[in-house]
């Protein structure tokens, strides 16, 4: 890779915006799609980098999935380049809902629609193959395998986000005990090159003093833009596990005091499920339907800002750190241990939600391998392979 694709803005840009539009199913599909584009295809991180930076998006707040794409786009390009990645993951959906929310995209009861099933069994086989190929990088061995196997146990057994922090802390404990002897020097650069922890301490500054001081400042001048922007940024700090767990925050947050209704609120829920991209862009539809304050695109715009900055911020401000941590031979040690936790989990969700939203009957499964041999024997590209499930799914899964 030279260093003028690595550092092409437009690049980052336009490779974000193809997976904004293809990349159906949730959080755990985006890692799957991001793997194999920037780990596989385009060769941007090695397998271990990736796995970590799953690993610390896992530790944050906010929508991993997207916290883990700004993060590879700020590697590539600095802050102009997470704000590419981030842009072009998150346009489509957001405009698409924004749209939905003037009435232009209506497009009704979609929760039984071939198509749409035809794009979450492809969801499958995307994840399948992300943690087949994570499993064998990453749990080479008897014990890196068993504490995969353990953390996927666990994470079925009690399906919480804080299980998910907890399983990835224990997995680092294990990996310490495991492999402090192994332990050798990191050659792959996580965090922005020109990124230093000064800057990154400014960044978490800013978080902590926008989620504290935001609420002083509603108190002082209760404005309606003022308390949107408060609630969603609020939503965006506090929530673990990704954009299903933010959504029944959100509606606590605005059908409540009628900002929304509660049926355009359940409307806009339907619209999110069958959109590529992140699930927060939910926000956007919310701040156009919304009766009160700015409305229309800009108030989608409004809150689709609020409710990523905490990402934005928390990012930036915790990858040179990380940098700095990784590179001591005890803490290499521990990320072997989270890497295999970070596939446990992955195994885990591969089950639930992916393969029970995604698979019901015999011709889901099969649709669902005729997937998966597409993308690893054929080598066939992920887009292609939505495209042609949705296809499939529009005729014969309906």
């Amino acid at each position: 890779m030279t260093n003028k694709e690595q550092f092409s803005i437009g690049l980052i840009f336009l490779v974000f915006l193809k997976l904004g539009l293809t990349s159906f199913g949730g959080p755990v599909a985006h890692l799957g799609f991001f793997r194999e584009e920037f780990v596989q295809r385009r060769r941007w991180l090695s397998e271990e980098s990736y796995a970590d930076l799953v690993a610390l998006c896992q530790f944050l707040p906010g929508p991993a999935s997207s916290q883990v794409g700004y993060a590879i786009g700020l590697r590539q390009g600095g802050t102009l380049g997470g704000l590419a990645a981030w842009l072009g993951f998150t346009m489509p959906s957001a405009a698409a809902l924004i749209a939905f929310a003037y009435g232009v995209a209506s497009m009704g009861d979609v929760q039984n629609a071939g198509w749409l099933q035809g794009l979450k069994v492809a969801a499958v086989a995307v994840v399948a193959k992300a943690v087949w190929g994570m499993a064998v990088q990453l749990c080479p061995d008897r014990p890196r395998a068993t504490v995969a196997l353990l953390a996927a146990i666990v994470a079925l057994a009690w399906p919480t986000s804080i299980t998910q922090v907890l399983i990835i802390l224990a997995g680092g404990a294990l990996g310490w005990v495991l492999y402090r002897e192994a332990a050798g020097p990191v050659a792959v650069d996580l965090g922005a090159p020109s990124f230093s922890r000064r800057k990154g301490a400014i960044f978490l500054s800013a978080f902590f003093l926008l989620l504290f001081g935001l609420p002083v400042l509603v108190a002082w001048a209760p404005v309606i833009p003022l308390q949107v922007f408060e609630s969603f940024y609020r939503s965006g700090s506090l929530v673990f596990g990704g954009g299903h767990v933010v959504l029944p925050l959100l509606q606590a947050e605005v059908v409540p005091p009628g900002w929304v209704g509660g049926d355009s609120f359940l409307a806009g829920y339907g619209a999110a499920q069958a959109v590529p991209g992140p699930l927060f862009t939910f926000a956007a539809y919310l701040g156009a339907a919304m009766a009160f304050g700015p409305g229309g695109w800009i108030g989608g715009l409004w809150a689709l800002v609020a409710i990523f900055l905490p990402s934005v911020l928390l990012v930036q401000g915790a990858l040179p750190f990380w940098e700095t941590l990784r590179r001591i031979p005890t803490a290499q040690a521990a990320l072997r241990g989270t890497n295999a936790a970070v596939v446990g989990i992955l195994l885990a969700a591969m089950y639930d939600p992916v393969w029970t939203k995604g698979i019901h009957g015999p011709a889901d499964v099969i649709v669902g391998l005729a997937a998966f041999g597409l993308l690893h024997f054929w080598k066939t590209p992920p887009w292609l392979v939505v495209i042609l499930a949705s296809l499939v799914g529009l005729v014969y899964l309906g």
